[in-house]
């Protein structure tokens, strides 16, 4: 760990002799956040860290998926984002677990209770229906509840500051692998009501999703359809109240094969999500109150009806999760340099499934699983102090959260930070996050455990940021301990409270603009991680494991933006990851994946104000490389196109 951190705090030494000198001109911008307390703040007011994905970002990424642009971000690591198009996208921050991470959509969480870990699908976005993602890193449990152990994924919608009571975009690109993408938006701001409606829509041929290790078997191509559609309408009733309304409707059907290194022609998914809200914001110059209400309900419907027959011939699994979340918070400045944010919210959710399958030993039906719910009500508040004309920042906060299978459990939060001057700060964190089980965990009539409890972290966390007008670097050192992990026991065949996880880690972020015409965004991640665990080759003894499967301890990501004329830019982006281990099957020890380099581009032409030519580039060299043993990653795609708006 020693040399680890000894070569980043160079690295950081070198950056800010460079951000020193004359030479970079330009200005790095400072972004308006939401996320980092539910109020908008400059990001450089708030200790917490916060990785901004810009509109300008996320423009620069057509052709990419939500997962794919998550994947290149500092402590994140998005398994199945480099495999076929509908593959299952897990999401790690700081090595947590899958289902650690919350992702909220306009600052509200969502989930499927029809997962095992609760987890949300990130394939339900189209990237073209986002305007910006924040990402807020740490236990964030104290504002945000259940699964926000390592920290959240606001993926904010909502257009800001339209003024034009018409404006429509439409795009479209095509690439090889018979990829067609295409989306349209109508929105405008007429007196008091703001509206905005998008269509987004994603045809591949894709690739075969498992790999073919002989090469002779001749595996068929997984196809991807999805569709995406989504609104919203802002109401402002006076200069002080305003109401909104949205929904969200989202479906794809996918290819997906028969296992590791095993094909099936005709074994897909369907997908479908419908979101529906309405909220309100009430804000004064002292006080704002806010209220939400939002309704989601999930399907997925696993069907393999092929002649072409392997392990199972025929299987029909269909799940179907509901849930329900309402809020109330508000902040007020109480004067003399204090903010209190505090807020009460409900969560709900319900679960149930039926499956049916044939094999060569014979038709197979289990008892339906019993519609059952699960809930959970909170209460949180959090106080801000501004102190040293505002240099000194402190927040300290906390949860009572009650559920209605295991009880109470509380989390907490402390975060001071001190401005030296204009250019750097330093910060950090304690703070506590949680997971409750799900619904799966607790109520299945095989492995289900009622007496689960809460699965707890405690996170430490220390950093220091720097930034001009010419370039912006932070360098952030964190230790998570996760107790009552919970986890599948393979010997009595029941979920239990048991995992027990350690991870010390470092990320460094760097951006800068080198000239006029030229900037450059970096990361760098390293983990160091001990699991203690079930042994996964015998299920008989416990084990530490010093590594984490299939997340790396190294990640880099690098970019380069040359802009040699108003109208004209291109990238080049680099990503590196480390070897690590995936599951080698049951009973079986782990196998060691290789690490891998890849190469991306980007490049666009703006030939007015309406009308943008693009081309996205992935995995230049055509690279093979495995994020998931037995499943083959992107080859080299290209997807080319044009934006009009107007």
């Amino acid at each position: 760990m020693s040399k680890t951190i000894t070569l980043a705090v160079s690295i950081l030494a070198a950056t800010i002799t460079f951000a020193q000198s004359d030479t970079m001109q330009g200005k790095i911008p400072d972004p308006l956040i939401v996320t980092a307390n539910k109020y908008p703040q400059k990001q450089s007011t708030t200790g917490k860290v916060i990785t901004v994905i810009t509109k300008e970002q996320l423009e620069k990424s057509a052709g990419k998926t939500v997962a794919q642009v998550l994947n290149e971000q500092a402590g994140l690591v998005v398994n199945g984002a480099y495999n076929n198009a509908g593959s299952v996208q897990t999401v790690y921050m700081r090595g947590a677990s899958s289902g650690r991470t919350l992702i909220l959509m306009d600052g509200i969480p969502v989930s499927d209770p029809s997962m095992i870990n609760n987890e949300f699908d990130v394939n339900l976005f189209s990237l073209d229906n986002v305007e910006r993602i924040e990402i807020c890193k740490g236990a964030q449990s104290t504002l945000y509840g259940s699964d926000a152990i390592a920290g959240v994924v606001n993926i904010i919608t909502i257009k800001q500051n339209i003024q034009k009571p018409v404006n429509v975009q439409a795009t479209v690109s095509a690439g090889n692998y018979g990829t067609l993408k295409s989306n349209l938006q109508l929105y405008g701001k007429k007196n008091k009501l703001t509206y905005t409606a998008r269509y987004a829509r994603l045809h591949t041929g894709g690739f075969s999703s498992a790999y073919d290790s002989t090469g002779k078997n001749n595996f068929d191509n997984d196809s991807y359809d999805g569709d995406v559609l989504n609104g919203q309408l802002v109401y402002q009733a006076t200069t002080a109240l305003s109401f909104k309304t949205f929904a969200l409707f989202s479906k794809y059907k996918a290819g997906i094969d028969a296992g590791i290194f095993k094909d099936d022609r005709d074994y897909n998914i369907n997908n479908k999500m419908f979101t529906s809200g309405a909220g309100f914001i009430f804000k004064k110059a002292h006080f704002t109150i806010n209220g939400n209400y939002q309704h989601n309900e999930l399907s997925r419907h696993y069907l393999n009806d092929s002649i072409h027959k392997t392990s199972t011939w025929f299987e029909d699994n269909e799940y179907f999760g509901k849930s329900q979340f309402a809020e109330l918070y508000g902040n007020a400045n109480l004067g003399t340099g204090m903010i209190l944010i505090a807020g009460i919210d409900y969560r709900y959710s319900d679960y149930n499934q039926r499956y049916f399958s044939v094999s060569s030993f014979g038709p197979y039906k289990p008892p339906p699983f019993p519609t059952t719910s699960l809930n959970q009500k909170a209460v949180y508040a959090s106080v801000i102090f501004k102190l040293l004309n505002e240099k000194l920042n402190i927040e300290a906060g906390g949860r009572i959260n009650k559920h209605s299978v295991y009880g109470t459990n509380s989390t907490f939060t402390f975060n001071p930070s001190y401005l030296f001057s204009e250019h750097a700060r330093i910060f950090g964190s304690i703070s506590s996050g949680f997971k409750a089980p799900s619904i799966f965990q607790v109520y299945d009539q095989y492995s289900g455990n009622k007496d689960l409890k809460a699965e707890t972290s405690l996170n430490y966390e220390a950093g220091i940021s720097l930034q001009n007008k010419k370039i912006n670097t932070r360098l952030v050192l964190f230790d998570r301990k996760i107790d009552n992990g919970i986890d599948y026991n393979y010997s009595t065949f029941k979920y239990f409270n048991y995992i027990k996880q350690k991870v010390k880690g470092i990320e460094l972020e760097a951006n800068a603009r080198l000239t006029n015409a030229i900037s450059v965004n970096a990361n760098y991640t390293w983990l160091s991680p001990k699991e203690t665990n079930q042994n996964r080759a015998t299920n008989k003894d416990t084990i530490t494991y010093n590594y984490l499967l299939r997340r790396p301890a190294h990640n880099i990501n690098f970019t380069v933006v040359v802009q040699p004329l108003p109208s004209l830019s291109f990238s080049i982006s680099a990503k590196y990851v480390s070897s690590r281990y995936d599951v080698g099957g049951y009973l079986r020890p782990d196998i060691k994946l290789d690490s891998y380099f890849i190469l991306n581009g980007y490049g666009e032409y703006i030939y007015n104000s309406n009308l943008k030519f693009f081309a996205n580039l992935q995995n230049i060299t055509n690279t093979k490389f495995f994020d998931i043993r037995g499943y083959n990653s992107i080859p080299f795609i290209i997807n080319a196109g044009l934006s009009v708006n107007f």
